[in-house]
């Protein structure tokens, strides 16, 4: 009788990512999820040192490979300098997920001119200084995700204009750079999450039973639901899709 080798080789073995806002919610997920599939994944942080310390510390438990970096997105030369430092460890960067976001509310009359300006900072800013750094160490089959908002379609409540904004123009930097990186075989999608379940956004609550009564599917997602969209994304299965803005909403922006 002859043994039959049953080892599989996981689909992002060999791979590096780079995952801003990793440490926590939908990052974390996003994270786990890629290093499970066999990438070396560096993420940032800007204060969780010891959250993201412990995420690190479980991934590698797990078999997998991760770094943690801290850098605030806000800062392009921070920013920057952690791309360039986890491409330099393999030689190359395979796949870029921008995360890192921040959501700040007002309304116009109390709105004040730097929280407008830290929204697009982090929101906008920081996503196109991610690219530019990492498409300079990516070659073909190459994937970059943004993880933008369905808010950028629907934005049923007040006080979040800003915010909306924000996650609308990432729509049109994706379609725009699909043009830019196609032609070198590199792919940019925009994933646009719904009301998810993580700390900040509970699942449970007046503000979560509001939110389901506008929703097709009446229930949070989960951030591990993200983290299976943006896989799919990253792999090779994906090859033909760039451009793109993918709703993962439950019917939230239907």
């Amino acid at each position: 009788m002859t043994a039959t080798n049953t080892t599989t080789t996981l689909p992002f073995t060999g791979k590096t990512a780079f995952v801003t806002g990793g440490a926590r919610g939908i990052g974390a997920a996003i994270v786990r999820r890629l290093a499970r599939q066999g990438a070396q994944v560096v993420f940032t942080y800007q204060s969780s040192a010891s959250v993201a310390a412990a995420l690190v510390a479980s991934i590698e438990a797990e078999g997998g490979q991760a770094q943690a970096v801290q850098a605030d997105a806000a800062d392009a030369a921070s920013l920057t300098a952690a791309i360039d430092a986890a491409a330099a460890r393999t030689g190359r960067l395979d796949i870029l997920v921008n995360n890192a976001g921040v959501f700040l509310p007002g309304a116009i009359d109390d709105f004040s001119l730097a929280d407008f300006d830290q929204t697009l900072a982090v929101n906008v800013r920081a996503v196109f200084v991610a690219i530019k750094a990492a498409v300079a160490h990516m070659r073909s089959g190459a994937r970059i995700i943004n993880i933008g908002s369905t808010n950028a379609h629907r934005m049923p409540f007040g006080g979040a204009a800003a915010y909306a904004m924000s996650k609308s123009a990432l729509s049109g930097l994706t379609q725009g750079l699909s043009r830019d990186l196609g032609p070198r075989g590199i792919t940019i999608n925009n994933v646009e999450p719904g009301p998810v379940a993580t700390d900040m956004n509970p699942p449970t609550g007046d503000f979560a039973t509001l939110m389901h009564g506008l929703m097709a599917l009446p229930r949070h997602g989960t951030a591990d639901e993200i983290a299976g969209m943006v896989a799919y994304l990253a792999s090779e299965e994906a090859a033909f899709v760039t451009g793109a803005g993918l709703k993962i909403d439950g019917g939230f922006a239907a």
